[in-house]
């Protein structure tokens, strides 16, 4: 009877260590960060690099609420501003173009002055050189640049540029080439416009060694208003 109490008071003694073992793990599983929040943390990470980005747009003074729709719209503006206070570029059709024999008396070469006036109703701006091209009865002739400086030129409704074209002088005695038209092209513009030619009537013959025609920039014969 004796060795019967011993041993269920034993086996009484490996329950409650069994017990407290199972006790014991249970609280070290709620002291271990779960796999939930790790993952969570994880995602708070990503989070955080996108705060840190909203954050520097604070900073900047973009957005008081540090949203990136704002500093977007923010940074459009600025493109704009950088606009403001330029005038467009002026168009063919809102160009009043005429062309006038300028040559002077005693010059080795002949001399045509295109005017361009602004007739579109608002303030424009030409810069560079027109295209020219000459019509003659041998095929399209094409003027070539002086290579002098081309500044842009303000225009205000009404007020007028001019350029100048210069070809050589048909001495020759030979009948030349006939020129039958003008045809100019404003700067950075598709669009032509063919004038009656206001020059000599023909060109000299030549072999390409001799002077060509050439044309000026904008503002290389005067400017009147």
């Amino acid at each position: 009877m004796r060795v019967h109490k011993l041993t269920i008071a034993a086996l009484a003694v490996a329950a409650g260590l069994s017990l407290t073992a199972c006790q014991n793990d249970d609280g070290a599983d709620r002291s271990a960060p779960p796999a939930a929040s790790t993952a969570s943390s994880s995602n708070g990470g990503s989070g955080s690099a996108g705060s840190d980005q909203e954050g520097g747009t604070d900073t900047g003074g973009k957005s008081p609420n540090g949203q990136g729709t704002t500093a977007g719209t923010g940074t459009g503006s600025g493109s704009g501003d950088g606009e403001d206070g330029k005038a467009a570029k002026c168009r063919t059709d809102e160009l009043e173009i005429t062309a006038a024999d300028a040559t002077v008396g005693g010059d080795t070469e002949g001399t045509v002055a295109v005017d361009l006036r602004n007739g579109g109703g608002r303030d424009c701006t030409l810069a560079g050189y027109a295209g020219v091209d000459l019509k003659t009865n041998a095929g399209s002739l094409s003027a070539k640049r002086t290579g002098e400086q081309a500044p842009s030129v303000l225009l205000a409704d009404g007020d007028t540029v001019t350029f100048g074209i210069t070809y050589p002088m048909n001495d020759s005695g030979g009948s030349g080439v006939r020129v039958t038209g003008l045809v100019v092209t404003p700067p950075d513009e598709t669009r032509s416009v063919t004038l009656d030619w206001p020059g000599a009537a023909t060109l000299p013959v030549t072999d390409g060694s001799g002077t060509p025609v050439r044309v000026g920039p904008m503002g290389s014969a005067g400017q009147s208003g």
